[in-house]
């Protein structure tokens, strides 16, 4: 080969390196990104070690190089708010970003009621995603990832979203409500980075190095940076549900090939009968798992027949396959997911059809959730399914083992979906997590506040706004006072106060008794969004549920001071759900009257009273303190 082919082969050989290595910006900074105005923004990627870099902006230059492991950074100067711009970037290559806004940035993370979606939300706020087109309020969604031994530095191929009818079902219900009362208010284009994942710990969102001030949660992240490990585990999981579910699928009496029993002409002559809604546990079936399956005839009028109709089931437990006249319209696998299935046209008759669910359940109580919507429609009319149906055990089955939840593991969530995000600068943070601490509170009024120093030290840019909600109210009232770790996690939430610039959404109020995931989520996230005004924009606003200050116990009484102190009783009605002890174990109902700024507590059956409590228990949907601002009054603890 002569010397000048040698030559122009090795040419060709160095362009394609380097083609390899051209400049590369990291996922966030792309087309249609919300960059945080009036700061210094990091703009930061990679290239080929030495590569000259040059960022092009409004006429101005701004020139940096690459590392030798190939690493490059900008600074462009603060912006104001505006847009939108484009961004040139030169090296070998080069890249121009489209689209760009300069607004506020909001991380906006925790776990599923912080990942519920528009989507779910749909038949609650139908008029708000009808008029949701904002190309100011955008969202990037983070993948949902794990991985224990390395930070990441990039995310997978995610793009930016404009708030639209199309893109609204993708966002985060809480963030966007959020996003859109800060928008009305100042007018500032809204950026919502989501980086939530259903049943995530507090743990999962630690690094690894905030990880050692807690040796259990440390050491389970080291167990689990053994890929082998995650492989096995995650095959026995799969292996042991496989099995499960196919000798279930193999002895469901209702399941024979040829026989099923949502076939149209199945005999259910001999069924027994249930309410529904309800749990067969509690019932004549008891506590079994496994398949039931129930039926229930509806007569159809002429005016609804052919139609497409709406089968709402509420929600059911565990896991459900429905049926309408033998015909397959519908399933859901877990527990949590409202149940709205469609019968297509064609598929109801005149007079009398068959609705036929088979439920499976994997361990607990299997059933129907009550106070639910259960029903059939169409456009004009409305058919009640509530009421009595028939059932018949299809195959009884010892408890599902739960699987591993291994995404769950300290530190994974951190590494893979917090990590690539900490150059990118930020207004601040609204957070939505708890209920997978609930069975441990005691740690979570340590672990909690170690988890915002940990974020503020990685980012960098001081005490950035940190604004969370405490748990709602959930799961069944009760009358007598008794011990709940729901109520042990809000008081560890209401002490995490303590850290500077932290604001807490009280929302007792608006939960559901019967649903983890409540469905007013415009309330939730306008009341973060009024702690935003306070804490973010500066606002002189009243913005904070009230919450206990000082406290002075003594011997018939308990007096506690709030703020703010502008109290008052929903329709003045006497004051409800405090108690005091003075031992600190037993606990009585007591009396309480508002006076000032102040709530004076007694029992004249109590002496010396040592505690006081304020809505402790999962669900103090009763509690009636709140502010004249309209916010409840945040449930509380306090010891002599």
């Amino acid at each position: 080969m002569s010397r000048k082919v040698l030559v122009l082969v090795s040419i060709l050989f160095l362009r394609g390196s380097i083609g390899l290595c051209d400049i590369r910006l990291p996922r966030l900074i792309s087309d249609g990104a919300i960059l945080q105005r009036e700061v210094e923004l990091n703009i930061w990627g990679w290239a080929s070690a030495g590569e000259k870099v040059e960022l092009v902006f409004k006429n101005n230059s701004y020139k940096t190089e690459a590392d030798r492991n190939g690493h490059w950074k900008l600074i462009l100067p603060p912006q104001k708010q505006g847009g939108p711009y484009e961004l040139f970037f030169r090296g070998d290559n080069e890249i121009v970003l489209r689209n760009i806004l300069f607004g506020d940035v909001w991380l906006c993370s925790g776990q599923s009621n912080m990942e519920l979606t528009m989507q779910r939300l749909k038949d609650q706020y139908p008029d708000v995603i009808a008029h949701c087109e904002n190309p100011n309020i955008r969202q990037f969604l983070v993948p949902d990832r794990y991985d224990f031994s390395v930070e990441h530095e990039d995310l997978e191929s995610v793009s930016w979203q404009e708030a639209s009818p199309e893109n609204i079902f993708n966002f985060s219900g809480v963030a966007y409500f959020f996003a859109r009362a800060i928008f009305d208010k100042y007018h500032v284009p809204v950026g919502l980075i989501n980086a939530a994942l259903g049943g995530s710990p507090v743990e999962a969102w630690m690094s690894e190095d905030a990880l050692k001030e807690f040796p259990e949660a440390y050491q389970e992240m080291q167990l689990f940076k053994d890929s082998s490990l995650i492989r096995e585990t995650g095959q026995k999981d799969q292996f042991r549900q496989q099995a499960w579910y196919a000798k279930l699928n193999s002895t469901d009496k209702g399941f024979m090939p040829g026989k099923e029993w949502f076939l149209e002409d199945v005999n259910d002559s001999e069924w027994e009968e249930m309410p529904v809604p309800g749990f067969w546990a509690d019932q004549k079936p008891g506590d079994i798992n496994g398949v039931v399956w129930f039926r229930k005839k509806v007569t159809i009028p002429k005016s609804m027949a052919g139609k497409r109709a709406r089968l709402w089931l509420g929600r059911i437990v565990d896991q459900d396959h429905v049926y309408v006249n033998g015909e397959f319209v519908g399933t859901t696998g877990y527990q949590y997911p409202p149940r709205k299935y469609i019968v297509p046209e064609g598929s109801l008759r005149e007079g009398e059809n068959s609705i036929t669910v088979r439920v499976i359940n994997e361990q607990g109580k299997g059933g129907f959730i009550l106070d639910k919507p259960y029903f059939l429609d169409t456009e004009d009319e409305h058919i009640d399914l509530k009421g009595i149906w028939k059932y018949r055990i299809g195959a009884e089955m010892p408890p599902l083992e739960s699987p591993t939840y291994i995404r769950w593991k300290p530190g994974g969530l951190y590494n893979s979906m917090i990590a690539p995000l900490v150059p990118y600068k930020m207004k601040g943070v609204i957070w939505y997590q708890g209920e997978s601490n609930a069975d441990h509170p005691e740690s979570y009024s340590r672990t909690f506040p170690a988890l915002i120093r940990n974020w503020r030290s990685k980012w960098h840019i001081g005490d950035f706004p940190f604004l969370y909600v405490q748990l709602a109210n959930f799961m069944e009232e009760t009358v007598k006072p008794t011990e709940s770790n729901w109520a042990a996690l809000r008081q560890a939430q209401l002490e995490t106060l303590s850290v500077p610039n932290t604001g807490m959404a009280v929302i007792i109020d608006i939960g559901e008794w019967n649903d983890i995931h409540p469905l007013n989520k415009r309330e939730v996230g306008n009341r973060l969004a009024q702690l935003a005004f306070k804490l973010a924009y500066n606002e002189s606003i009243s913005a904070s549920s009230p919450v206990p200050v000082k406290h002075r116990f003594s011997k018939n009484s308990v007096t506690v001071w709030f703020s703010p102190k502008d109290l008052v009783s929903i329709n003045g009605d006497p004051l409800r759900l405090f108690e005091i002890s003075n031992d600190g174990k037993k606990f009585h109902r007591a009396s309480a009257k508002i006076k000032g700024g102040k709530v004076i507590i007694w029992n004249d059956n109590v002496i010396n009273p040592t505690v006081v409590r304020y809505a402790w228990s999962d669900n103090p949907k009763q509690s009636n303190l709140y502010s004249s601002e309209g916010l409840p009054v945040s449930p509380f603890e306090i010891r002599e």
